[in-house]
């Protein structure tokens, strides 16, 4: 029996337009989990990554995902856009993470959360890490230069370029956010007719 190769069984699912509109207007309450799927899109971030992001992971307008929470092993900041910010910024300090359940402890128990979801919004057969593809590709759609866009997922330059350019891409981060946000203003803003 031969082994099943990872990018045979890779997802490729992603939310279009009607099911990123549905699902951003159910996230219009308040909350931890609401707040995270809007952060999860404006972001690219991996789940745990931002469902556990403590406050002091927080610098001004830059989350520093710490090494020992990256996938990578590397510090990586992510220069967040004005409705990242407004994601966190929403969320009560009752504890040391921006998205604490009640009790202080980071959010967890993602199905139920998700469950819920799916039924206030009508989109079904996603998982949240979809909200990762779905902001890739939307940031091709804004015209963000593909390896912006991969920095700001966290990936690493390909070959011998992660050697050689040392550069942080801090700039065109924030650029590639501000434009990730405003084209998904666009799409949550536009009318179905």
């Amino acid at each position: 029996m031969s082994r099943v190769k990872t990018k045979e069984r890779a997802r490729t699912r992603t939310l279009n337009d009607e099911e990123l509109r549905r699902v951003w207007k159910a996230t219009e309450t308040p909350g931890p989990f609401p707040a995270l799927v809007r952060f999860l899109l404006l972001t690219g971030a991996r789940r745990s990554e931002a469902a556990e992001i403590p406050w002091a992971e927080i610098d001004g307008a830059d989350w520093t995902l710490a090494a020992g929470r990256n996938k990578t092993k590397v510090d990586l900041v992510r220069p967040l856009s004005a409705a990242a910010l407004a994601a966190i910024a929403a969320q009560p300090r009752i504890s040391a993470y921006a998205f604490a359940k009640a009790d202080g402890r980071p959010l967890r128990g993602f199905s139920a959360h998700k469950k819920a979801l799916d039924e206030a919004s009508g989109v079904t057969d996603w998982r949240l890490h979809d909200l990762r593809r779905t902001a890739r590709s939307l940031l091709s759609r804004a015209a963000v230069p593909a390896d912006h866009s991969e920095q700001c997922l966290g990936h690493v330059l390909p070959g011998i370029r992660q050697t050689y350019d040392r550069h942080k891409y801090h700039s065109e981060k924030m650029r590639a956010y501000e434009a990730l946000a405003a084209l998904i203003e666009r799409i949550v803003n536009t009318t179905t007719t």
